[in-house]
């Protein structure tokens, strides 16, 4: 008689076959893509908020933007510094703005390239991609 662990092992010892396919890519769905390429955008966006925030917070706390602005008042003479110029506010909306231009943009492109990729394919044929189960 033979065990569970004997049969076991007998199947592991066999190698297991791997089946090759290669398919065509033919087309990209352009709603998927503009849909995925906006979702990309959106997570772009908020880390672009988020790292204004930070380097703004960083440069603030370790006291950059006091010499910065020490330098500019010598320099040009000026009373005000660049405080009133370079304000939490004003550094937020900037980044807002960046933000939503980036949105923007990424988003075309995704719809762009999956509508350039879909002209392609009738001269090229498509991407041949091969695939293996391992």
């Amino acid at each position: 008689m033979t065990s569970v662990a004997d049969k076991l092992a007998k199947k592991s010892a066999r190698k297991p076959s791997s089946k090759q396919v290669r398919l065509k890519l033919v087309y990209v769905d352009f709603w998927s893509a503009l849909k995925l390429s906006f979702l990309i955008a959106i997570a772009v966006a908020i880390i672009t908020v988020v790292f204004f925030f930070l380097v703004f917070t960083v440069l603030e706390a370790t006291g950059v933007f006091n010499q910065v602005s020490d330098l500019y008042k010598e320099v040009t003479g000026a009373k005000a510094g660049l405080e009133s110029i370079l304000g939490l506010g004003r550094i937020m909306g900037f980044a807002l703005v960046v933000a939503i231009l980036n949105l923007v943009v990424v988003t075309v492109l995704g719809a762009l390239g999956a509508a350039l990729y879909n002209l392609s394919v009738k001269v090229t044929g498509g991407l041949l991609v091969g695939f293996t189960n391992n």
